[in-house]
């Protein structure tokens, strides 16, 4: 039986080898083709925000099972009587100045990266790690403190909202005009997309830090 398996191996490796491959003809501008349909010239961004736009929706919506389920699966455990975080005073002047240079990161890939490398995927996860810097030198009563103050909770849930019925306008075909291609009001719902993407993220984020530090004492 192995033989056939060998035979029919060898078989497609040379089919590979002699056959051309309709979808790799040379000169077949498909950068180009998706750059012109998104309106942006981040071809990365117009393929996860509008070709695979279904696939994004739930991506974000297992994003935010995943932090549902880290607030059930620890919920009936004890909270930490002790929070490890740093004291010294060298690591909390790094920590904050990585987590300020991690917040400009985020902000410019939300705005900017339609336009440049980057989206909102990347910039939530700069966002959330610069909370975590901000979070492992402070006390966990202030990080619960702000976080109740600003209604992360509730922000990061109208994102996701927000997030959902944009995209299934946009599957629906109804379009924003997309603007003038490298300016920053281009690609239509596109940036709209990346920055509910990026709260989304961050904020996610920043649920799943507090409750770790609640019930493990660390990150």
């Amino acid at each position: 039986m192995k033989w056939i398996y060998i035979v029919a191996g060898i078989a497609l490796y040379v089919k590979m080898l002699v056959l051309p491959n309709a979808a790799f003809l040379p000169n077949f501008p498909i950068v180009e083709s998706i750059v012109k349909d998104g309106g942006i010239p981040n071809a990365v961004t117009v393929i996860i925000l509008r070709n695979r736009l279904y696939d994004t929706i739930f991506e974000v919506i297992v994003f935010t099972i995943a932090i549902m389920g880290v607030y059930f699966l620890l919920a009936n455990e004890k909270p930490s009587s002790k929070v490890y975080r740093f004291t010294d005073q060298p690591s909390i002047v790094l920590a904050r100045l990585g987590a300020t240079i991690a917040a400009l990161v985020s902000i410019e890939l939300a705005i900017r990266g339609h336009l440049s490398p980057g989206g909102g995927f990347a910039s939530g996860v700069a966002g959330g790690t610069a909370i975590g810097l901000i979070a492992i030198t402070s006390s966990p009563e202030w990080m619960q403190a702000i976080y109740q103050r600003w209604h992360a909770a509730t922000w990061e849930k109208v994102s996701v909202l927000v997030f959902i019925v944009l995209a299934v306008i946009t599957l629906l075909g109804i379009e924003l005009p997309h603007g003038e291609m490298g300016a920053l009001i281009s690609g239509g719902v596109l940036p709209l997309l990346n920055i509910l993407v990026a709260i989304k993220v961050a904020l996610g984020s920043w649920a799943v830090i507090l409750v770790f530090i609640r019930y493990r004492g660390l990150l």
